[in-house]
């Protein structure tokens, strides 16, 4: 027997909402303002996209936050970039490293603090997506400049970072939605690993777009996991095959220990042995320890 509540006698019952309805009802309003990107690390992607922009500008950016600036520093000085000698200022540090390098620096210390949640089991989830994004920029680094597209590593590196930024912004949206009360009874955790599987790309892709990200970053978010790519994309088959080892070696949402390497696509278009395969393995090890 169904027992209908008192407020609803004689009434009919609203129809409980799955929470894909929900996320969708929240994302079309129009109205969300979901914290994905830092605004100054943003803003500094942004100036190199122009082709058009000078030290300065760069150094006078990343200087008005000094919080930003810090970190920029710490991270510069640490044993994965660090030369011989301490940068003391961002503009050394812009000059020894590169601009492009500096900015992935701000990129990469910023979202490591956005990849938080009040809410327990959203943070644990945070947490192990922080690692994944941190390990693919890494090894996607290393590799393009092991393999014949060193001028492409700094581009892989943030398209490594950023690959799964739908998954952080479904998280966001799942957060304040729990929030604010509008879903019924308790997310489980498979139902988050669902809703991020089969809608972070189509939702990263359009975040990039709405951001104005350059064209090489949208289409990693896209199609990384797409069956047709286009695989005269050397920084796309990077990250897709990093991406792979993450999963293999555990730094993954859905990690799979029997994949090989190898025998993945990517693998034979970017012309790389099973050695530096092995070494690959190494590095995103090495990189787990930094999270």
């Amino acid at each position: 027997m169904t027992v209908i509540p008192r407020e609803y006698e004689g009434k009919e019952m609203p129809e409980s909402r799955s929470i894909v309805e929900v996320i969708n009802d929240n994302i079309e309003d129009g109205n969300l303002n979901i914290p994905v990107f830092n605004s100054v690390a943003l803003r500094l992607q942004k100036v190199l996209a122009s082709q058009d922009y000078g030290i300065e500008e760069v150094n006078k950016l990343i200087i008005a936050d000094p919080g930003l600036a810090s970190q920029v520093l710490r991270i510069s000085n640490s044993s994965f970039y660090a030369g011989l000698n301490k940068v003391t200022t961002i503009r050394e540090a812009i000059v020894r490293l590169g601009a492009s390098s500096v900015a992935n620096i701000a990129m990469m210390s910023t979202q490591q603090d956005i990849y938080r949640s009040s809410d327990p089991k959203l943070n644990e989830i945070m947490r192990t997506l922080w690692r994944h994004a941190l390990c693919c920029a890494i090894g996607a680094k290393w590799l393009a400049a092991k393999t014949n597209f060193a001028s492409l590593k700094e581009e892989a590196f943030l398209a490594g970072l950023l690959h799964d930024i739908g998954k952080l912004f479904l998280l966001k949206v799942m957060e304040k939605i729990i929030k604010e009360g509008k879903q019924e009874g308790s997310i489980s955790s498979a139902l988050v690993s669902e809703v991020m599987d089969n809608m972070h790309v189509e939702h990263g892709a359009n975040l990039m777009r709405k951001w104005n990200m350059p064209e090489t970053y949208c289409t990693v978010v896209r199609d990384h996991h797409a069956e047709q790519w286009d695989q005269g994309n050397a920084v796309l088959a990077i990250v897709r095959l990093v991406n792979q080892a993450c999963r293999k070696l555990g730094v993954h949402m859905s990690p799979d220990p029997t994949l090989v390497l190898f025998a993945c696509g990517e693998a034979q278009f970017l012309g790389i042995r099973e050695i530096t395969l092995a070494e690959l393995e190494i590095v995103i090890e090495d990189a787990m320890k930094l999270t």
